[in-house]
C-alpha cells in the first residue's frame, strides 16, 4: 500500500475515533475500545474515498472558511429555500416548474464535488442526480427552474456555495 493511503487511513482513523469520544463521552475502557474497533473499520473501508491530501487539515484557515462561511451560508440558504417550498406548498395553484439543469463547477476534488452535491441536496427544493467529474458538471433536479440557460442555473444554484467550498478543500 502506498504511502500516502496509509496516511489517510490513520487520518480518518484519528478523527473517527476523536468523533466517536466526543459522541459516547464515557470514560470507560469498553467504549474506548469499541471507539478504536468502529474508527479502525471505517478507516479500513473508506480510507481511499476520504481526503487525497491529509496535509491540508492542517491550515486552520480552512476550518475558518468551513465555520464562519460554510456553515452560515448553508444554513441561510437551507431557510430561504424551506420558506420557498412551504409557500409554493400551501398555495392554491402550486407554482412550481419542475426540471433538470445542468450546471458548471469548477471544484475538482472528491470531497469538494461530494460537499457541493450534498449542499444542493439538503437544501429543499434541489436535488443532486448526477455528477460528470471529468466535465466538471452537475445535473440538478430543480423544482421551479427559473433559468435552462448552465450559467443561469449555476449561478443560482452553484456559485454561492462553490467559492467557500474551494477554499476549504481545494
Amino acid at each position: 500500500m502506498e504511502s500516502n493511503g496509509v496516511k489517510r487511513k490513520i487520518v480518518l482513523f484519528i478523527l473517527g475515533f476523536i468523533v466517536w469520544c466526543l459522541l459516547v463521552w464515557v470514560p470507560d475502557w469498553q467504549h474506548l475500545v469499541v471507539g478504536v474497533f468502529v474508527a479502525g473499520m471505517i478507516a479500513l473501508l473508506v480510507g481511499d474515498l476520504f481526503i487525497k491530501k491529509p496535509g491540508k487539515l492542517k491550515h486552520p484557515h480552512r476550518y475558518r472558511y468551513f465555520i464562519f462561511q460554510y456553515v452560515p451560508t448553508f444554513l441561510w440558504e437551507c431557510i430561504k429555500a424551506n420558506i420557498d417550498v412551504a409557500y409554493r406548498v400551501v398555495h392554491p395553484n402550486l407554482p412550481i416548474n419542475p426540471g433538470i439543469v445542468k450546471v458548471k463547477t469548477t471544484l475538482t476534488s472528491d470531497t469538494a464535488l461530494t460537499f457541493l452535491a450534498n449542499s444542493i441536496t439538503l437544501t429543499p427544493g434541489t436535488m443532486s442526480v448526477d455528477i460528470d467529474k471529468d466535465k466538471g458538471v452537475l445535473y440538478i433536479h430543480w423544482i421551479n427552474v427559473k433559468d435552462k440557460d448552465v450559467k443561469g442555473a449555476t449561478k443560482d444554484i452553484v456559485e454561492k456555495f462553490e467559492h467557500i467550498l474551494a477554499k476549504v478543500f481545494e
